[in-house]
């Protein structure tokens, strides 16, 4: 088994095996990388897409997720407030509409939201689509079909929702809600006719053989857009003292995901602040889309070093 024999493999359409991809974990990491940017080059050409978020409503949430700040047993420093109105969020989806951004996505704490939340949000959701050219996403917990028919009927494209991790390590992770009642939902999400944007988070204790079973998983509900994000630790949180993974073994990462999610945008997400070249690397590695800007409780990286960064590399921006 070589590094080269399972790309063609994953350039003439055919899925790796979890064996195979355990492989690549030893495998020679620029080998790998290069591999992994010849299959991007393939299944999504060479276009970039790069989104913004914005917190559209914040505070304690009932979820015990430990590596978030708003969770449940977390003790760190955090906003409380009610779902922002449509002035608030289409304010500041103007802001972010600029050459380069193409989503604009609402996220809010909690389970989810309930009927009056979701009705401001999609009051919300038309004001981004008559005043911008954003493409409206939404991240609001774990939604019913009734949910997502109304999000689609105000103008939803897509749909967030992470899986964080691999269905047997997730419990490590959180315990008030299940992988299962995750994948419930991204199923829906495609049923409902909406695009799945779904990934997770490293460095949060888990092994290389739950990273790839969190790849595997995905891989069944065929997620548009994969968010790759590395913990970044902090102070109150149950992870405060969590050390940051290395570059190497973050760019293995994606490289190893692109293998096993061809068609998949790779968003390389939080974590980028604290990489010496703000993620070039990583764009050359089978990564062809982040997140603009700030995450929700953790800095980002400027639109405008972003948008250097990827024409260098030759990218074509995606709007």
């Amino acid at each position: 088994m070589t590094v080269n024999e399972l790309k063609e493999k994953v350039l003439n359409n055919k899925d790796i095996t979890k064996d195979e991809a355990l492989f690549l974990i030893d495998a020679n990491l620029e080998e790998v990388a290069s591999a992994a940017d010849e299959i991007r080059k393939k299944y999504n050409g060479n276009s970039f897409d790069m989104c913004a978020i914005m917190s559209v409503k914040g505070g304690r949430c009932s979820e015990n997720c430990k590596f978030c700040a708003q969770s449940s047993c977390s003790n760190a420093d955090i906003s409380e407030y009610k779902v922002r109105n449509k002035n608030y969020v289409v304010a500041d989806a103007k802001k972010r509409n600029t050459p380069g951004i193409t989503h604009y996505c609402q996220v809010s704490s909690g389970r989810k939201v309930n009927s009056q939340e979701l009705d401001q949000i999609c009051e919300n959701i038309k004001g981004i689509i008559s005043e911008t050219n954003l493409i409206p996403c939404v991240s609001l917990g774990l939604l019913s079909q009734e949910d997502l028919k109304k999000l689609k009927d105000a103008g939803v494209k897509r749909v967030h929702n992470n899986i964080e991790t691999s269905p047997k390590y997730f419990g490590k992770l959180c315990t008030t809600h299940t992988t299962d009642e995750k994948i419930k939902v991204m199923k829906m999400v495609h049923e409902a006719g909406l695009e799945l944007c779904s990934g997770g988070i490293f460095g949060v204790g888990e092994s290389w053989e739950d990273r790839i079973d969190m790849a595997i998983a995905l891989r069944e509900v065929r997620p548009e857009s994969v968010p790759i994000n590395m913990l970044k630790p902090i102070k109150g949180t149950p992870m405060e003292s969590y050390p940051y993974l290395s570059e190497d073994e973050l760019r293995r990462i994606i490289a190893i995901f692109k293998f096993i999610l061809p068609k998949s945008e790779i968003r390389f997400a939080a974590g980028r602040d604290i990489i010496e070249d703000a993620g070039i690397s990583f764009f050359r590695s089978g990564s062809n889309a982040t997140i603009s800007g700030d995450m929700l409780t953790v800095k980002g990286v400027s639109l405008e070093k972003d948008l250097e960064n990827i024409r260098e590399l030759g990218y074509e921006i995606a709007r």
